[in-house]
């Protein structure tokens, strides 16, 4: 699509001077945004630059402290999500909205479900949610499954749909293609593209530069609660939206590798034929000290089973793992993160898996380590005070306090807090499950800075990640999986991006990783 004269095409939508504060934190500061209909906005800017907020506000999340919002000429505000959705307004989240215990129809159409002498139409339901699913690319999904029971990629498709169902004249995506697979995220723009066609307008904020630059028609910065700027699509590079982003000189994402091979290593952990069901089959590696290992693959082979089986989540495994060259028997959790054995796993959904939201940032820093913060079952309050004020200031977590609840931080820094909880643990083997899904670029250069540095300590990590990039840069070598095997290692010039997408077809000859009995 041609994108066409602002002053040609008024825009229909408009926030005007909205600032919003929490206590002594300004989460937005006199912002403006003008939509317009049949195009895509991107919002760009790094965990709490105000985008979120900024959202909640056009949503009815929450109440601006000042400014105000024109649709069509005239001034509104919305009470609530729902006054949002009858003005045409309707938002994907980033962390989903879905009840798990109901099924995809139900959650569907929830809202406003379809009746029938008092009770809901279950045809009239089923054909609703299948066009809404239809319009969504994610034919594939059952309506009567159970939400829990489907994947995270899966769970955000439906949300998409959910989305849909309404007609909205605003679609807003926060991150919504950060739990997607490739092929999800080829749909999706696909189904973006043509809403846009038919004059939705769209508004898509994503930290994925690739994703901006293939569908946005115009892009506005925010930078500490505030509008940097607003350009039209492909008249930047990405270093200067970068810069725009983090207001500094942006340097090389990835951190130098040291110069090393597998051999190099002393082993600490190693897997011998390690199997679960029909999702890990006969995974054998060993991860040495100091090396980052990447598992790459696509979506859904069994990378997130094989760093739960090695955690001690799963049960009824198969094969051996060995610590230091000796046998041990990984049946819970709390074996895996025993001292002797010091393992620690950062998981894939911080909101529901990492963190307690309701919860302080003291307590959830404290909880994975309160056995070393005790002393006969009473919390020693200043060694917590001195540990908990160390990795906020090794992890740069920008909080107004700790004793304010974690849910109130960006994503960024929430991310921060579920990795500082296990390091106060001081781990020797880290385990990460997509650590910098849905987190911005200036978070991510952090957090590959630190699993250098960990690594340069003697950490063993291993390190899943849908990105490529992040693989290639970060990984000293990337075992990657397809159908639960092991069908490739590719480390120092075999780590191609294509090498990667190859084997994860499973395109070219495997060359299966061996441990030695």
């Amino acid at each position: 699509m041609t994108l066409q004269d602002d002053k040609a095409v008024e825009p229909f939508f408009r926030v005007n001077g909205v600032s919003k504060r929490y206590g002594g934190v300004r989460a937005l500061e006199n912002a403006d945004l003008a939509v317009h209909a049949g195009r895509v906005h991107a919002i760009l800017g790094e965990n709490g630059a105000g985008k979120s907020t900024l959202i909640k506000v056009m949503t009815g999340v929450v109440a601006p402290d000042e400014g105000t919002m024109l649709m069509d000429g005239n001034t509104v505000s919305f009470r609530s999500p729902a006054d949002a959705g009858l003005h045409g307004i309707a938002c994907v989240f980033q962390e989903l909205s879905l009840i798990p215990d109901l099924s995809v129809a139900d959650n569907i159409t929830i809202a406003n479900p379809p009746l029938k002498f008092g009770m809901i139409d279950k045809k009239a339901q089923r054909a609703i949610t299948l066009e809404a699913l239809a319009r969504a690319g994610a034919e594939d999904i059952h309506p009567r499954a159970m939400v829990r029971d489907l994947p995270l990629s899966r769970r955000q498709m439906v949300e998409i749909a959910k989305a849909l169902v309404g007609k909205p004249r605003i679609l807003i995506l926060d991150e919504a293609t950060s739990a997607l697979t490739a092929s999800d995220v080829t749909k999706v723009f696909a189904v973006l593209k043509r809403l846009r066609s038919e004059g939705l307008a769209i508004l898509y904020i994503s930290h994925r530069m690739h994703e901006i630059a293939e569908l946005a028609d115009e892009c506005t910065v925010f930078r500490n609660g505030q509008k940097v700027g607003s350009y039209k699509a492909g008249t930047k590079t990405d270093n200067e939206v970068v810069e725009m982003m983090i207001g500094r000189e942006y340097h090389s994402v990835f951190p130098p590798k040291p110069m090393r091979t597998a051999t190099d290593a002393q082993p600490v952990l190693e897997c011998r034929n390690l199997g679960w069901t029909d999702r890990l089959k006969d995974i054998s590696f060993a991860a040495g000290k100091g090396e980052v290992i990447g598992l790459g693959g696509l979506d859904g082979q069994g990378q997130r089973e094989l760093l739960l089986a090695l955690f001690g989540v799963l049960r009824g495994t198969t094969g051996s793992v060995l610590i230091d060259g000796k046998p041990v028997s990984l049946n819970s959790p709390s074996i895996a993160r025993s001292p002797n054995i010091g393992m620690a796993l950062i998981p894939e959904d911080r909101k529901t898996e990492g963190l307690m939201l309701p919860m302080t940032v003291r307590e959830n820093l404290s909880f994975a380590s309160l056995d070393h913060l005790s002393n006969g079952g009473v919390i020693d309050r200043t060694r917590e005070e001195q540990k908990i004020d160390e990795m906020v200031k090794l992890l740069a977590i920008k909080t107004a306090g700790i004793d304010i609840t974690v849910g109130s931080l960006s994503g960024g820094n929430q991310q921060k807090v579920v990795i500082a909880k296990w390091l106060m643990r001081h781990p020797r083997i880290i385990l990460l499950n997509d650590p910098t899904r849905g987190i911005d670029v200036g978070t991510k250069q952090e957090i590959y800075q630190l699993l250098r540095r960990l690594a340069d300590a003697g950490a063993a990590i291993i390190f899943y990640s849908t990105d490529y990039d992040e693989l290639i840069g970060c990984c000293d070598r990337v075992l990657v999986l397809y159908d639960g095997k092991v069908v490739s290692q590719l480390e120092g010039g075999g780590l191609t991006e294509r090498a990667l997408i190859a084997s994860a077809l499973n395109v070219d000859k495997p060359q299966v990783l061996e441990v030695a009995e």
